[in-house]
């Protein structure tokens, strides 16, 4: 009585006793338990093919050595989920209806795969993570934690947390900081989303982002129902002009390091978009994504402590821990608090409270300034030498911007382009950059000549120094086909915010 659909072209009776066998030395209590899963896996897995003839219950009892009342038990309930099917007098057969494939898991993270050097941005040194510190606060945290803290936590975070993010915040940031309207979020995309929910909710339709600016930023307030509208960016900030003639009422603002041309506002610019928040009864969305990183001077504050009413302030611990962490920070307006709360409630039941108590440790026994200042360290080292090893191999390039934050700007003389062959040969050589024109609306660079100038944005927060001469000499020789070309100093660096000035980096 075989059949010839059985899963190894064998006896069936021998191919199920096999697949079942580890399943019949599970403790008793577990055995039935054990059995059903074993053979609803082999029917899922095609390992019993459909149109298999299983053996009878009394025959697979007595090979498997268990009651034959397991085996048509098991039988019985598969028979009801439809994994098998019977006739009377017909035997058990395995159905049809399951067409479920082994699954695999698929890695969707994005990564530069295969890159000899990687300057894309937006990456810290993962391997600056303090998992010492971090185990230590979670040991303590584990055996401290109240039963009841483990319930759903306040959406807007714990108390504990928020008063010590608000006590950190006013002394790092200026902010200021109310305990009471910070919302503990999963990093600054969920952050955008929530406000994308609360300006939709209001009826605003339209936010300003920054051109050039995060490509994030777009589908985060799409998923909203807003529409991002390009404000093109100049030296100092926002251009006021087109803000105000595109009609918007919220803007996205990097005043501290905008992201990517790496300006600071200036001084007037930020009084400027304040002025028009109040007269358009609008909000300034402030992302400060990397404001702790300054390597010239202390960070300028956070444009929220001007007018904390026009300013809803976020961040994160995405560039000075992990971004895996999803741990974040909303201030908002109080004018705003309740619905933003309120979405956050329906979005997730609040931040998980484990992570959120964790935190709070960490920034209560300071390990979270000394971790900033161990960041702060090695990538001004890391920006340093990348200044350097432009200059050795790129004679003429500029670094444009503060000395700030997780990336630069380099602007390559025009002999190097034009910016297309530029970047074919780069890629060719293995190497992973990012021109500035990646991260405007136009696709096409603001300045004259753009089809000549190679302009890249460069990370360099998470390659160590000699990586990171290695992966510019590697750029160099790729579109020159020579070696190095040594330079009598360092690549110039400049300035694009009128009132700022940039120390030029010294070699290593």
């Amino acid at each position: 009585m075989t059949s010839p659909h059985t899963a190894s072209g064998g006896d069936p009776a021998s191919s199920a006793w096999e697949l079942l066998l580890p399943a019949a030395s599970a403790p008793a209590r577990a055995r039935g338990r054990s059995l059903r899963a074993a053979l609803r896996e082999a029917v899922r897995s095609g390992r019993l093919a459909p149109g298999t003839r299983l053996p009878s219950s009394r025959d697979l009892a007595a090979d498997l050595g268990v009651s034959r009342g397991l085996i048509t038990e098991a039988y019985e309930q598969l028979t009801a989920e439809g994994y098998l099917r019977s006739g009377r007098g017909a035997g058990t057969w395995v159905g049809d209806a399951v067409r479920a494939a082994r699954p695999h898991a698929h890695d969707l993270a994005p990564r530069s795969p295969g890159a000899r050097a990687d300057f894309v941005p937006g990456t810290p040194d993962l391997s600056l993570f303090p998992r010492s510190a971090w185990a230590a606060a979670q040991r303590n945290v584990l055996a401290d934690l109240p039963h009841r803290e483990l319930d759903y936590p306040d959406p807007r975070g714990l108390p504990r947390l928020r008063t010590a993010l608000a006590e950190l915040l006013a002394r790092r940031r200026g902010v200021v900081a109310d305990p009471e309207r910070i919302v503990v979020v999963s990093g600054v995309a969920q952050a955008m989303t929530l406000l994308g929910f609360a300006l939709h909710a209001r009826g605003l339709r339209a936010v300003g982002v920054e051109d050039p600016g995060s490509p994030q930023h777009d589908a985060l307030y799409a998923s909203a129902g807003v529409t991002a509208v390009p404000v093109p960016v100049d030296g100092e900030g926002p251009a006021m002009e087109p803000l105000r003639a595109s009609g918007v009422r919220a803007v996205v603002a990097t005043p501290a390091h905008q992201f990517p041309t790496g300006i600071a506002y200036s001084a007037r610019r930020r009084a400027e978009l304040l002025d028009w928040a109040r007269s358009v009864d609008g909000i300034v969305l402030e992302d400060d994504y990397d404001g702790d990183f300054r390597y010239d001077r202390a960070p300028v504050g956070a444009l929220q402590g001007l007018d904390p009413e026009h300013v809803a302030y976020t961040g994160s611990v995405s560039k000075s821990l992990a971004p895996g962490l999803r741990l974040g920070w909303l201030l908002v307006p109080r004018s705003w608090a309740e619905e933003v709360v309120e979405r956050k409630r329906t979005m997730d039941l609040g931040h998980p409270a484990l992570d959120q108590a964790l935190f709070a440790r960490f920034l209560e026994r300071g390990d979270y300034d000394r971790q900033l200042r161990r960041c702060q360290r090695a990538y001004r080292e890391r920006r340093d030498a990348l200044v350097a090893a432009l200059g050795t191999h790129f004679p003429g390039a500029e670094v444009s911007g503060i000395a700030a934050g997780l990336h630069a700007i380099a602007s390559l003389p025009k002999r190097y382009g034009p910016q297309e062959r530029f970047l074919a040969r780069v890629a060719e050589a293995g190497v992973a950059v990012r021109p500035l024109t990646d991260y405007t609306h136009t696709g096409a660079a603001h300045d004259d000549g753009a089809d000549k100038a190679v302009r890249l944005v460069l990370g360099y927060a998470h390659v160590p120094p000699a990586r990171i001469h290695e992966g510019v000499r590697l750029m160099a020789e790729a579109v020159t086909g020579r070696g190095p070309v040594h330079a009598a100093s360092p690549a110039r660096t400049i300035s694009c915010s009128p009132g700022v000035r940039v120390r030029a980096a010294s070699p290593e």
